[in-house]
């Protein structure tokens, strides 16, 4: 099966098989009877952020191969999105886990996409595809940006490195891009609802005249 994909969907399904392993190197410990090296306590977070900022660049790059190449497919235009979604929920889940944010900041993230995802299914139904707005995609990099910035701030040696001073510069624009990710995703989820607003109404306007 995996042979007869084309390159773009390849690299879509690779980002999926490797979520797992981000999430072994970010939550992933030592057994009680095996201490773990400092070494792997220094590179834990930075290893986890490089993971995951491979991971959300080849959304990017895939998207890039199939319009190129004229790969563009079904599969792949259900799959990207939804990897992209797995991505950010199981980062977000593994933040709270580590009590690095709130629930509620996870909570309101996943909810919108998959308040976003089921309007897509219903435009599809419907014959319509809802491209991805300026407001989506941006809202994408702020997301990217503050889980890569507070997947850092469990680096023991990043907090040594900085001062107090930038310590809590780095903290206060970690909590402020987060602010402006969840902001976004919210304004965002309310722009696909504005712009698809005919699919919403339509069918059942369309269902009552029938029942009359």
């Amino acid at each position: 099966m995996i042979r007869s994909m084309n390159l773009a969907n390849r690299i879509t399904l690779l980002r999926i098989v490797f979520i797992p392993v981000f999430l072994v190197v970010l939550l992933g410990e030592f057994p009680a009877w095996i201490p773990a090296p400092t070494w792997w306590l220094v590179a834990q977070p930075w290893l986890a952020a490089a993971i995951f900022v491979a991971l959300a660049a080849s959304d990017a790059v895939d998207g890039y191969i199939a319009r190129t190449r004229n790969q563009v497919t079904t599969f792949g235009t259900f799959i990207d999105p939804l990897a992209d979604k797995l991505l950010v929920t199981a980062a977000l889940v593994a933040l709270v886990d580590l009590g690095r944010i709130p629930s509620w900041v996870a909570l309101v993230i996943i909810s919108r996409e998959l308040v976003v995802s089921g309007l897509r299914m219903v435009a599809v139904a419907e014959g319509r595809v809802i491209a991805a707005s300026n407001f989506g995609k941006a809202k994408t990099v702020l997301q990217i940006v503050a889980i890569v910035a507070f997947l850092l701030r469990g680096s023991v040696w990043l907090e040594a490195a900085l001062t107090d001073t930038w310590w809590v510069v780095f903290e206060s624009a970690s909590w402020l891009v987060m602010a402006a990710a969840v902001l976004l995703t919210i304004f965002s989820m309310m722009d696909y609802f504005y712009h698809a607003r005919d699919i919403l109404t339509g069918p059942w306007e369309r269902g009552s005249s029938d029942d009359r």
